[in-house]
This record gives C-alpha cells, sequence and structure tokens, in this order.
C-alpha cells in the first residue's frame, strides 16, 4: 500500500507541473497577444514597460512577463493584461484558486481548517491568505446582493404554484466594545450577542421526501442578514427574493413564522395579502405553558388541559380554543374594569391575549388541506446549517468578518456563488 502511496504521489505532483507549466505558458501568450492597449480605448499605453508578476493559482505559482503602462483615456498605470484577466491592480490569486478557497472556508469551522483542507487538494498556503480572500470576495456578494436580481417572468404553460416565505432569526456571538480589555478590568464588555435576521423561500412544487421519509427542498432560495440590519431592510431583502421566486404570480403566498413582534410587524408591512400562519410548534408550546401555569403542582391536570385544546386546534376548530382561553380570563364588572383587580393577573393575561392576538393565524388544518407547512421547519432547519459555521466553541465575530463569510454563505445556499466571477 505505501509503494502506491507514494507512485500515485509522485504521479500527481509531476501531473500538477506539467499541468502548471501549460497554464504559464498559456497566459504568457495571451498576455503577448494583448500587448500594450488600453483595454478602454484600444489606443498603446504611455511609458510602456514589461513587468513579471507572480499568480498564485491551482497548480502552483505562475509567472508572467506583460506590458505595462500609462493610460491617458483612463488617467491611471495599469498592466491590459491583467485587466483583461480581471484581476485587480495587486491582485496574487487567481479567480479559480479564489473560488475554492472562498467556499472552502464557509463548509469548514476556520479558515485554518480552509487552509488545511487546501493543502490536502495540493495547495500550500496560509489561513490568513484565505481570510483576505473571503473579505474581498465577501464585499463583492453583499454588493450583489443589495443589487438583487429583476424578478423571475413567467414563462409559456408555466404550471400554477404555490409559494412559502419563512422567517426567523439566530444568535451570534459578536466581539464587544472591550473585547481587548486585560484580564483584571472588571465587568468588561468583551462579549455581545446579536441577531441575524434570517428567511426561506420556495415553491410547494419543490418540497421531496428522502428515502427515510423526511422532508426535503430540491430548490429554495435563503435570506440572511447580519446584526445592525433593520426590520424594513430585512423585509425587502425577503420581498425582493420572493419576487425572483415568482410571488407575483404564484397562485397563493403562505407565510409561516413564530411568535416574534417584529415578524409580525414585518409581515403586515411586506406581505399583508398573504395567508399567514403561527408556528404551529410554538403555538403548541405557548399552551402547555399556560398549562404548567395553570396547574403549576399537577402534571395530569395540566395534560388534561392541554391535550383536548392541541386537538381542536391542529383539526380546524381553533375557535373553541380562543373561547376555552378567554373564558379564563377574569369577568369584566358592570363598570368596564375587571371584577377583581386585586386578584387580576397580568402574566396570565398576557399568555392568553398572545392566542387572542393571533386568532387569525391559527387555521391549520385548512393551511394543511391545501399542502402547505403549518410548522417553521425549513426556516429552522437553515438557521441550523448557518449556524453550524458560525456559532463554533471559541467563535468570536467582528461585523466585516462576519458580514463577509456570510454574504458569500448566502450566494452557496442560493446557488449564485459562481456568479461573482463571471
Amino acid at each position: 500500500m505505501k509503494v502506491l502511496l507514494e507512485v500515485e504521489a509522485q504521479t500527481l505532483a509531476e501531473g500538477r507541473e506539467w499541468t502548471r507549466q501549460r497554464l504559464e505558458e498559456r497566459l504568457q501568450a495571451q498576455a503577448d497577444q494583448i500587448g500594450a492597449l488600453c483595454p478602454q480605448s484600444g489606443l498603446v499605453l504611455k511609458y510602456v514597460r514589461m513587468r513579471e508578476f507572480s499568480l498564485m493559482t491551482c497548480v502552483g505559482i505562475v509567472k508572467v512577463r506583460a506590458a505595462y503602462g500609462f493610460s491617458s483615456v483612463m488617467q491611471r498605470w495599469l498592466s491590459p493584461a491583467r485587466a483583461q484577466w480581471g484581476l485587480s491592480p495587486y491582485e496574487r490569486v487567481s479567480p479559480q484558486l479564489q473560488q475554492k478557497l472562498c467556499y472552502t472556508a464557509t463548509q469548514t469551522g476556520s479558515y485554518q481548517k480552509a487552509a488545511l483542507l487546501a493543502g490536502c487538494w495540493g495547495t500550500t498556503i496560509s489561513d490568513d491568505l484565505v481570510h483576505s480572500q473571503v473579505q474581498s470576495v465577501g464585499l463583492q456578494a453583499e454588493q450583489s446582493a443589495c443589487d438583487g436580481p429583476e424578478p423571475a417572468r413567467s414563462t409559456k404553460n408555466e404550471a400554477p404554484f404555490s409559494l412559502v416565505i419563512m422567517l426567523d432569526g439566530w444568535m451570534v456571538r459578536e466581539r464587544g466594545p472591550q473585547w481587548a480589555a486585560p484580564p483584571d478590568c472588571q465587568d468588561a464588555q468583551r462579549v455581545e450577542w446579536h441577531e441575524v435576521k434570517s428567511g426561506v423561500i420556495y415553491r410547494l412544487d419543490h418540497r421531496a421526501q428522502t428515502a427515510s421519509g423526511r422532508g426535503a427542498l430540491t430548490q429554495k432560495k435563503v435570506v440572511a442578514c447580519p446584526p445592525g440590519t433593520g426590520v424594513l431592510e430585512f423585509g425587502a431583502a425577503v420581498q425582493q427574493q420572493a419576487l425572483w421566486c415568482g410571488m407575483a404570480r404564484a397562485q397563493e403566498v403562505f407565510v409561516v413564522v413564530d411568535g416574534a413582534l417584529w415578524l409580525w410587524s414585518l409581515i403586515e408591512d411586506r406581505f399583508s395579502g398573504t395567508t399567514q400562519t403561527l408556528d404551529f410548534y410554538h403555538a403548541s408550546q405557548r399552551l402547555w405553558e399556560l398549562a404548567h401555569y395553570l396547574y403549576p403542582q399537577d402534571a395530569e391536570a395540566a395534560r388534561a388541559f392541554v391535550e383536548p385544546l392541541l386537538h381542536q386546534l391542529r383539526h380546524g376548530e381553533s375557535s373553541r380554543v380562543i373561547t376555552r382561553l378567554e373564558q379564563i380570563l377574569p369577568k369584566p364588572s358592570l363598570q368596564g374594569h375587571p371584577a377583581h383587580d386585586d386578584c387580576a393577573d397580568p402574566q396570565l393575561q398576557r399568555q392568553i391575549q398572545y392566542f387572542l392576538n393571533h386568532r387569525d393565524h391559527l387555521d391549520y388544518q385548512a393551511v394543511a388541506e391545501r399542502g402547505a407547512p403549518i410548522g417553521s421547519g425549513a426556516v429552522e432547519s437553515q438557521c441550523s446549517q448557518f449556524q453550524d459555521r458560525f456559532k463554533r466553541t471559541g467563535q468570536f465575530w467582528t461585523r466585516p468578518g462576519l458580514r463577509n463569510l456570510l454574504a458569500l454563505g448566502v450566494m452557496i445556499q442560493n446557488n449564485t456563488f459562481a456568479y461573482l466571477w463571471n
């Protein structure tokens, strides 16, 4: 086995060196053909000289000698060959290697692991180089997300479809204002927790099942906005992606979220005409909390209280659930005040008011009969996938570092990652 390993490694090294030489020859031939012509005007550059530069590629470092001069039209010094290849003035990494490094960085737990993995497929680099490439390309990715795509147009004989939008948020650790405070500094604010607002958008006909019966999505669009993003800005990003998915042509649009107030404010602002559903898991969880609050010492009584309500809630009898909860509240007196102001329970009223506020979002049976989800499992799963990368032990993000890597992760999820190099 050792002999075979050595032979294969030697053959791969020889192949890489042959490929590197071949790439170097082709790039040099292109640079010679491009010459010293300004890429914008086509005029010959002034003060032309030949310069050699190195470029890190997937097969090793290549060296190219190309013309370098001053463009009177563009009013700057430049290399026509580098400009035609899409390289910035001081870029030292090829687009193919850049793409691989950025993708690897989003899929591994750290920049150091990304560099080690790059070494496994034959590219020896430092984690600092991976980090710098992520920051550079991440800025482009964020700008690409801000520009946004145009809404998708209807195709001929397009089958009717419905769209699902799910929204949620998850917390991430960032470095606080006193991150570098010395150990003896008491009560230093070294770490802060902030929310990343996220969303998932997909068509109902893109749902599938694995061999084990677990749900899966064949296509989806993802939105994730870093901390500091306002609710209105996040809502605009979700609406933009929903339009790209065909929201304007959908027969029906289902929105499923939990009970966070900012989510429902966003829905009223951006998706007021949709079918809105309170995530069934959160609704059942709140009912159980109410039951344990009413019967703190009697688990059987709490179960006897909540199980009929859950059955009714799931099977189209939400009005009976609301009526039952309203009966628990204190009866108003003739003067319009609670009959026993001194016995009023604000926490009980708050828990019941939660369901009264969502009385129009509890029609689970009707939603399920139309094939739509009654739970927000897809966005919960998506948040978990992001947290696998951004919420590991020992990770404390700077805001720019988080924004750039998150932008790349979103583009990978949306299958638009390769567009950054088009």
